[in-house]
């Protein structure tokens, strides 16, 4: 079982001169720690639900470069990518960018976007779900294109490229893995199945775990995909500080329905957290499979 850091907060501590420091020394401790990935949020306003909304936020892709110039290890990606808010042959050389400067350890996560306010806030095009989700998964065929050999145009309903130039191509593989993040069973598990290397749900009961795995063979089985080729990744709600034993039971069980990375969202000081995450957690987690 991996583990990933996600960096969903820049308000601990509070001072905007910290920003930089916390975040440079998070990063290393969890490269040096044996954490697998590095994600942040794409957001540009702090979810309301979580914290007030003018609590400081960066942008994901820029902290992301910042972070791969830190760090040796992690996979970097964005824990999703909202897909109003960027053009996807731009967004497919954003995330060539990163893997490029990384070393190739970019990931594209990616999801539709949902955040009226920033999106109303920031003169982002808001447009009804079922759109969004048409231009997803234009956006997923756009960036498989642009990561082939083909460089020809791309006619879709929504976007019209001329041409799908990517130079340099991504290093060290044919492409970055895509996530695709949500659990919506009509529309997201479909475009996992179709277009995915993996996907991304939030920790709950087991049962519904399973269910919403079940329904992503189903779509499998349609797709004529291998379910078993996809990686399962989850984003868990309890603190793996607050109950060691807990959270090791937890992923115990998540393990057992295929769940190979758990991403991990610090409660305290990131830079605490990730120090006694990496000594009290990621060797456990590492002999559970």
């Amino acid at each position: 079982m991996k583990l990933g850091l996600h960096y969903w907060t820049f308000s601990t501590p509070p001072e905007p001169e910290l920003i930089t420091p916390t975040l440079a020394r998070t990063a290393r401790l969890a490269d040096e720690a044996g954490f697998a990935s590095f994600t942040v949020m794409d957001h540009y306003f702090q979810m309301e639900a979580t914290a007030p909304a003018d609590e400081p936020m960066l942008e994901a892709y820029t902290t992301l470069g910042y972070v791969a110039g830190q760090t040796e290890r992690m996979t970097l990606g964005v824990l999703v990518t909202g897909v109003m808010y960027r053009y996807p042959g731009l967004l497919a050389k954003i995330v060539t960018t990163l893997d490029v400067l990384s070393g190739g350890r970019a990931r594209l996560g990616i999801g539709a976007s949902w955040y009226e306010r920033e999106q109303r806030g920031l003169g982002v095009p808001v447009v009804p779900v079922g759109e969004r989700f048409e231009r997803l998964e234009e956006t997923l065929q756009i960036c498989l294109q642009m990561w082939s050999a083909d460089n020809g145009p791309f006619e879709g309903r929504h976007y019209q490229l001329a041409e799908t130039l990517c130079v340099p191509a991504p290093l060290g593989r044919q492409r970055p893995p895509i996530m695709v993040g949500g659990s919506g069973e009509k529309k997201t598990l479909l475009l996992v199945a179709r277009y995915a290397d993996s996907c991304n749900l939030f920790s709950g009961p087991v049962d519904e775990v399973r269910h919403k795995l079940d329904v992503l063979r189903s779509h499998c089985e349609a797709e004529g995909r291998d379910y078993d080729g996809i990686e399962k990744t989850l984003v868990m709600r309890m603190s793996p500080l607050d109950d060691r034993d807990a959270f090791l039971a937890a992923a115990r069980e998540y393990a057992a329905l295929g769940v190979t990375e758990i991403q991990v969202t610090p409660d305290r000081h990131p830079v605490e957290f990730a120090g006694q995450v990496g000594d009290l957690v990621v060797p456990a987690l590492a002999e559970i499979g």
